[in-house]
């Protein structure tokens, strides 16, 4: 039963997998998630977060 959910987690399909990979590749602080529905990956969304340094003193006390 392991070696099988763990061949069937691996799985994944190339395009889920190229998608996912580039995804990985380009984030640098932030967020992948993925949207099931009825057992199938049927969305990626990527949010990044950029940090804003030295900003304080500029027009206020900082962000």
């Amino acid at each position: 039963m392991t070696n099988t959910l763990a061949r069937r987690q691996s799985a994944l399909p190339p395009l889920l997998e190229q998608k996912l990979y580039e995804a990985l590749a380009e984030l640098r602080t932030g967020t992948i998630t993925l949207l099931v529905q009825d057992g199938r990956v049927v969305q990626l969304d990527r949010h990044e977060k950029f940090r804003l340094t030295g900003m304080y003193n500029w027009h206020g006390d900082g962000i």
